[in-house]
């Protein structure tokens, strides 16, 4: 019987990220994350789609919540402080979330998403430590934040990553599993 390639790189793929990666060279990785939590989707009503998205995994649908206001987020918009806010609404699908966000007022990089793409794909979380040492790493790759803030518990940092990486992806350090 022979094998797809395709499938054989997958397989080989998944068997090294079971035995906890590889070094191929010496290099420093750019990102100390290879956990993938989330993948965050924009949409114009949260209502409507976090309904939708229940009755397509039937589960309950979820509550969602209206994120921190600036003061207490701390949200900054490239590098100006913003007053914009979310509706975010949570799937819990295993070891990734599916996470919807609806823009609420002020500038940031949901409202441009949607403003610019319509709903869609937003972005991949990763979760990570040292913040602020990721942030730079990336920032020297030509991957700079775009958007940052934090949340009980922990704080994100959303990384202009598109051009690189074909979407942007979202730091989330939780202080509760920093070692």
């Amino acid at each position: 019987m022979k094998m797809n390639p395709w499938i054989a790189a997958f397989c080989i793929a998944g068997f090294i990220q079971l035995q906890g990666g590889t070094n191929v060279t010496d290099q420093q990785v750019a990102l100390n994350s290879r956990v993938i939590t989330q993948v965050g989707i924009i949409v114009k009503d949260i209502d409507k789609t976090t309904k939708a998205w229940a009755e397509l995994l039937g589960v309950t649908t979820p509550q969602w919540f209206l994120t921190d206001p600036a003061e207490i987020a701390h949200t900054t918009y490239r590098g100006q402080p913003t007053p914009a806010q979310a509706k975010l609404a949570f799937f819990d699908l295993g070891q990734v979330q599916l996470e919807l966000i609806e823009p609420v007022g002020g500038p940031s990089t949901w409202k441009d998403f949607l403003d610019q793409k319509g709903e869609g794909v937003h972005h991949i979380a990763f979760a990570i430590r040292d913040m602020d040492g990721q942030i730079r790493v990336l920032d020297k790759l030509g991957m700079p934040a775009v958007q940052r803030g934090d949340y009980t518990g922990g704080r994100y940092g959303y990384i202009a990553s598109e051009s690189k990486m074909g979407i942007a992806l979202e730091l989330l350090e939780n202080f509760s599993e920093k070692k």
